[in-house]
């Protein structure tokens, strides 16, 4: 796979999962409906950041692991191919009837709170690390360096979650009852859980 092609294939499978309903997404459009398109920015702020604390973190951890050796190669593929195998696997069995918006209470006082909220989402959690490993490495043409390269990926996943966090931020209410259709939560769940199994299997046939 040539730069060029792992660019985009990483961008149609990156865009797909950022407009996939989750926790993000969530407390983007809470945020927005309940205290206002600034503080939902803010939010979606701190979002992005948290993401690109785990980019680093495994654009440097994985940098690290694939130049050690190909048993840790081959360990790290299969347990990402199987992790991506079971979430897709999950989704196209159960699929979800609707999208929980939850509750947006902020961290801290002011809107300030409202950015450490966002941030505080993605550090505090683990699966994204995980996701990044499994996800991430099957983009990594041969001769690029991985560190780099990976960083490259997760920012590029970063500035698409930004162009959906403002259209979700700036048609809060349509975007809202459209995630609350149980129809049009299902089909995503399933077309993502497809993208997760068929990048599992690719995942599990690669080569170092």
């Amino acid at each position: 796979m040539s730069l060029v092609q792992a660019l985009i294939a990483f961008s149609v499978a990156a865009g797909l999962l950022t407009i996939t309903p989750g926790l993000d997404t969530a407390l983007v459009l809470r945020t927005a409906a309940v205290e206002g398109a600034k503080r939902a920015a803010l939010a979606a702020l701190g979002i992005g950041a948290g993401c690109l604390v785990w980019g680093a973190a495994v654009a440097l951890g994985l940098a690290a692991l694939l130049q050690a050796s190909a048993l840790a190669f081959t360990a790290l593929k299969w347990a990402g191919a199987a992790y991506l195998v079971w979430l897709g696997i999950g989704l196209l069995r159960k699929p979800r009837d609707r999208f929980e918006m939850g509750e947006a209470a902020a961290s801290g006082a002011g809107d300030l709170g409202w950015l450490r909220k966002g941030l505080l989402t993605n550090l505090l959690n683990p699966k994204i690390g995980v996701f990044y490993i499994s996800f991430l490495p099957q983009f990594l043409p041969a001769g690029v360096a991985p560190g780099p390269f990976i960083f490259l990926l997760a920012a590029l996943h970063v500035l698409m979650s930004f162009v959906w966090f403002a259209v979700l931020i700036g048609a809060t209410r349509p975007i809202s009852g459209l995630l609350q259709r149980a129809a049009v939560v299902r089909w995503l769940d399933r077309i993502t859980g497809g993208v997760f199994l068929g990048f599992g299997v690719k995942l599990a046939l690669s080569r170092r």
